[in-house]
């Protein structure tokens, strides 16, 4: 069971399977985003006590990743972490070198997404990294499991990015989690502050899994255009694309978006990736890096509607762990005491 405590300085921290698992402070990860993950991110994050993540594909190549993973070394001496997404494609990305990159640059932490990440994990065992696997459901949870994943981050419907197509929301895919699994895992979808901390707890995760929230961070090297389209959305903006094609993505509503999904019904069951490649493809540096915010979908969690501010990276966490602290030791220890007033 997590247990909560205090640090050195007198502030809220909570020791969980999580925590222990990857040497971090705080049950927080920062999740491998697209042109957001790099060293600056992954850096701020881990500082403030949790696990921040570079995201390997943005680099693209062995090189650049290394040299990603050697500046974020210069910038924290703490735990961080790379994202390495499997995915299908005609151009693979050299996977065996993104691998050694990791592996060489001594990152005891992945966090593997997409595909099937069987192939490389020997490689990391032999070389100590602990491996999360990102799923969608619950018997691809147990199959990440089964290979040999050390832990895993469920992320319910409600997450940015791509939700998988079963379309189960946190409040049943976490217990159900919870039920099945002996690994650990974080919840990711709707992870915002110190009560999605709580509740995530509650329903049996041992910790928490943050996109969008991140984003929305004074350290997220981002444009500032994309911060201010977050915390002015509701949890009503983001819109589901790809659906016909079963690859679905949760995206921030833009003019494009808008554009893509009148293709999608016009287009019906006759529509194909080339369809929506002006879109989808390659827009993420035009986006996250020039602010220019109806070129195209980027990915955004529901949460949006629930991101009120840009604050530092320490100043979340800290609030996070304060408020999760709060409502585990005075609103619920009321409820235990028979006190039922709010």
């Amino acid at each position: 069971m997590p247990v909560a405590q205090s640090n050195a300085k007198g502030e809220a921290t909570m020791k969980t399977r999580i925590t222990e698992m990857f040497g971090i402070e705080h049950p927080i990860i920062q999740g491998g985003m697209h042109y957001v993950g790099f060293a600056e991110m992954a850096a701020a994050v881990s500082n403030a006590g949790g696990l921040g993540i570079i995201t390997g594909l943005t680099q693209g190549t062995p090189e650049k990743l290394a040299n990603e993973i050697a500046r974020c070394k210069d910038m924290t001496d703490k735990p961080f972490g790379v994202n390495l997404t499997f995915l299908p494609s005609l151009n693979a990305p050299d996977y065996p070198g993104l691998v050694r990159a990791i592996i060489e640059g001594g990152v005891k932490v992945v966090e593997t997404a997409g595909n099937n990440p069987a192939q490389v994990l020997p490689f990391f065992k032999d070389a100590g990294v602990k491996v999360i696997h990102k799923c969608t459901s619950v018997r691809h949870s147990l199959k990440a499991q089964s290979i040999g994943c050390d832990a895993v981050s469920v992320d319910g419907f409600e997450c940015g990015g791509h939700p998988g197509e079963d379309d189960v929301p946190n409040m049943i895919l976490l217990p159900r989690a919870a039920d099945e699994l002996d690994i650990p895992f974080v919840a990711s979808g709707g992870q915002v502050d110190g009560r999605s901390l709580v509740a995530s707890l509650a329903m049996g995760a041992d910790g928490i899994n943050m996109g969008t929230r991140f984003i929305a961070t004074k350290e997220a090297p981002v444009h500032e255009n994309v911060k201010q389209a977050i915390v002015a959305a509701s949890e009503l903006d983001t819109r589901l694309v790809m659906r016909p094609l079963r690859n679905t993505e949760r995206v921030m509503t833009n003019d494009a978006v808008e554009r893509l999904l009148v293709k999608e019904r016009e287009l019906g069951d006759k529509l194909t990736f080339d369809d929506i490649i002006g879109e989808v493809a390659g827009v993420y540096p035009r986006i996250m890096s020039e602010g220019d915010m109806d070129a195209g979908a980027w990915s955004c969690g529901m949460v949006a509607g629930l991101i009120h501010d840009i604050p530092t990276c320490k100043e979340l966490i800290d609030r996070i762990m304060n408020e999760a602290d709060t409502i585990i030791n005075q609103r619920l220890a009321r409820f235990s005491a028979g006190k039922i007033s709010m």
